[in-house]
Order: C-alpha cells, then sequence, then structure tokens
C-alpha cells in the first residue's frame, strides 16, 4: 500500500516509481463499505480530524447503508447545504416539500438546494451515495428507525 493511510487489504497498485508516491498522509485508500460504518456512513467532511485527506470544510460523502424500513429519524429543516444523491442498490425514497422522489435503478439520482428541507427512507435494502457541499456541523440526528416495526 502506498499510503501510511487507510486499510490494509485495499487495492493501491503502483504508477511510477516509489519516488512519486506522497509519503506525509496525503492520501487516503480505503473501502467504502468497511469504512463507512465507522462513522455513520460518512467517509468526507468537516467531521473528519484536520490533517486527514478526507477532512473537507467544502464536501460531504456518505456510503449509506440501509436495511429496508430505515428512515431519517426527523426532517432537516432549514437545509443550508446543496445535497446530490445517487442510488447504488435498493429502492430509495427522499421525501421533499410536496412530493417524494423514489429511487429506483440503479444511477437514479435527486439534487436538491439550499434552503429545501428533506427526508428519506429506505423501501428495500439500499445503497445511497450522497455528495453535499458545503460540510457544515449541526445536522446529526439520532440514528434512523424501522417503518411499521420491520
Amino acid at each position: 500500500m502506498e499510503s501510511d493511510e487507510g486499510r490494509d487489504d485495499a487495492r493501491d497498485e503502483k504508477h511510477g516509481t516509489d519516488d512519486d508516491a506522497p509519503r506525509d498522509g496525503s492520501v487516503y485508500v480505503g473501502n467504502a463499505g468497511a469504512d463507512a460504518p465507522l462513522d455513520h456512513g460518512w467517509l468526507l467532511g468537516h467531521f473528519k480530524e484536520a490533517g486527514d485527506p478526507r477532512h473537507s470544510a467544502d464536501v460531504e460523502i456518505k456510503w449509506g447503508v440501509h436495511p429496508r424500513g430505515d428512515r431519517r429519524a426527523r426532517w432537516v429543516r432549514g437545509e443550508a447545504r446543496t445535497t446530490l444523491q445517487v442510488l447504488v442498490s435498493g429502492r430509495f425514497r427522499v421525501e421533499l416539500p410536496g412530493r417524494s422522489v423514489v429511487l429506483a435503478r440503479q444511477g437514479d439520482y435527486v439534487v436538491w438546494g439550499r434552503g429545501v428541507d428533506h427526508s428519506w427512507c429506505a423501501e428495500e435494502d439500499s445503497v445511497v451515495l450522497t455528495v453535499r457541499w458545503p460540510s457544515v456541523p449541526g445536522y446529526r440526528v439520532p440514528a434512523g428507525r424501522p417503518v411499521d416495526g420491520g
């Protein structure tokens, strides 16, 4: 592995010479499925330690793995970020003011801007990639709860 960070079994193929490889911690090699559970799905954002290449005040990235029935504990109100959500697998409903959007096919996505309240529910076991910008504190809520007890 070229980096001082990340997982030992992550694939990191050499390109060029060892002299080209940064040794200052500016590269992180990992696996979203393995790293995401360590921080509620979040891979990159303001909440990572300063000096970690995954620390950013500009953008947040989440690899969300949601069992069927998982939902956000409460609506996000007064949203200050722009969000892109892309369905990797499953079926995922995004609730927006006055409408529901169902992401049903791999690659389906929805984008909403600042000021748009939202919530969500996994209608099937789902994996969703979320990109938000900028990365700002104050949006963490308790873990989701099942729908209809399941």
